[in-house]
């Protein structure tokens, strides 16, 4: 049959064994003592703030505080939405909150307390309130599976929005064309496969040779020699000779920056090693999505395509993770996320958990080479810078649409007009809850209001 998302009867079940609980909770504590030891942290905005906490200009309540308020729309709003609605745990519902928590801990013994802590409370408590939800008269949850394929087949042409951003509307649409064609072949020659993984690899493969490509020209283009001008000719310069003697190039003082930061990060291996190690082994346990798409192609089995997807969406990342790693002396939680693509694909948890510790490591040594590398490649890093931003677009358009989905598939007309009429409120009142967050947290709270409405004799829950 077609590739189709449809779920087993317990597919959006959290329901864990004592291994994946453990493992999760040993993941949040150790994650919780990382952020306190502000190592690394999972939101990107609050890392560069991590700097003057390190330097201890900024106390440990302000740096707590940023991270809150930089975190807590993600949380509420579409890691726990999405868990709930998938059946598999996501880094929004994970990382973030032991973010705060270990920056908030005031002694570093009690960061993995509270880090374990909020593990015990996602593996046992968030099980609870999946299987209260599903008993309600109108089950949001199984509602909000209809966010699936929006998230999926509009996701995949993240690529084609970067390319038309850096490079013009031809070779986008160029792109586009080509996205689509191999969609339409993968469709009939490979039917139970998720089609869109190829699509995303030749996209993301036109956008770096693209950016390649350019880099190269102007890099010949600054290496032809300019013609000499005579040495009275007008806007000639003269150099006296002690100024050519002691011309020497001014030392860098960011890069002396960088330097220190990436040392510091070297001199905590072990730790990385350790994270690396905990974090595979939880993903190889396919209780885990990397990203939006990934949570709904881990609970169907298709590690394959979830590694496909999560390794492109790694690139639009890369350059962010390692240029304020660089400046903040703070890695990312997750690694450069190829972390990610190696569990799903490793064939059991041992294998996952020393390639884990291997990859980080790898990162972590390899941190210092891949920033310079990134300012010799000014495209490529722009491209990268692109493809965050296209994906960040096609996602907030992917969970709205997949939210009025659920609305309808919950409500019909009354479930669109909350779930709309609750987005258009929030933009209208300056976005208290970020675009990516709005729409899964519209399905939650309108799903809770249709429920009262039943309860109160003035709404009928729709058949199938």
């Amino acid at each position: 049959m077609p590739f189709a998302l449809s779920y087993t009867a317990a597919a959006d079940r959290l329901d864990f064994s004592l291994a994946q609980s453990l493992t999760v909770i040993a993941l949040c504590a150790l994650t919780a003592l990382i952020s306190n030891m502000a190592l690394a942290v999972f939101n990107d905005g609050a890392r560069p703030f991590l700097l003057d906490f390190i330097r201890g200009n900024t106390r440990r309540g302000e740096m707590t505080a940023v991270s809150f308020g930089l975190s807590a729309g993600f949380v509420f709003g579409l890691g726990a939405p999405m868990a709930l609605s998938t059946g598999v745990l996501n880094p929004w519902l994970l990382f973030l909150p032991t973010d705060i928590l270990g920056l908030l801990a005031p002694r570093r013994w009690l960061a993995p307390i509270l880090g374990g802590a909020w593990g015990a409370v996602v593996v046992f408590g968030l099980s609870g309130a999946n299987n209260a939800a599903h008993d309600l008269p109108v089950d949001f949850l199984t509602a909000m599976q209809e966010m699936a394929t929006p998230i999926l087949f509009l996701f995949l042409l993240f690529p084609v929005i970067a390319i038309a951003s850096q490079f013009g509307r031809v070779l986008g649409a160029v792109a586009f064309v080509v996205e689509i064609a191999i969609v339409v072949i993968s469709m009939k020659a490979w039917p139970d496969h998720f089609p869109g993984a190829l699509a995303m690899a030749a996209g993301v493969l036109m956008l770096l040779g693209f950016a390649l490509a350019r880099d190269l020209r102007n890099r010949r283009a600054a290496a032809a020699p300019a013609p000499p001008k005579p040495a009275d000719a007008p806007g000639a310069a003269r150099i006296p000779l002690e100024e050519k003697a002691d011309d020497k190039p001014a030392a860098d003082p960011m890069a002396s920056l960088f330097g220190a930061n990436a040392e510091r990060l070297r001199r905590h291996l072990p730790w990385f090693a350790l994270l690396g190690a905990v974090l595979a082994a939880m993903v190889n346990l396919h209780i885990f999505g990397g990203g939006e798409a990934t949570s709904f192609l881990v609970p169907k089995g298709d590690y394959g395509e979830a590694a496909q997807v999560d390794f492109y969406r790694a690139f639009g990342f890369l350059p962010l993770i390692a240029t304020t790693a660089l400046a903040s002396g703070a890695f990312q939680i997750v690694g450069f996320t190829f972390v990610y693509p190696l569990a799903y694909l490793a064939p059991n948890v041992a294998v996952a958990a020393v390639g884990g510790a291997v990859l980080f490591s790898v990162e972590i040594l390899a941190l210092s080479y891949i920033g310079r590398g990134l300012t010799m490649l000014p495209s490529i890093r722009d491209a990268s810078d692109h493809l965050r931003n296209a994906i960040g677009k096609t996602l907030e358009i992917a969970i709205l649409f997949g939210a009025i989905a659920a609305a309808a598939k919950m409500g019909g007309g009354l479930g669109i007009t909350l779930v709309g009429g609750l987005y258009l409120l929030n933009e209208a009142i300056g976005r208290p809850i970020v675009r990516l967050a709005a729409g899964p947290a519209a399905v939650v709270v309108a799903g809770i209001a249709l429920n009262v409405l039943h309860w109160l004799d003035l709404f009928t829950p729709l058949k199938g």
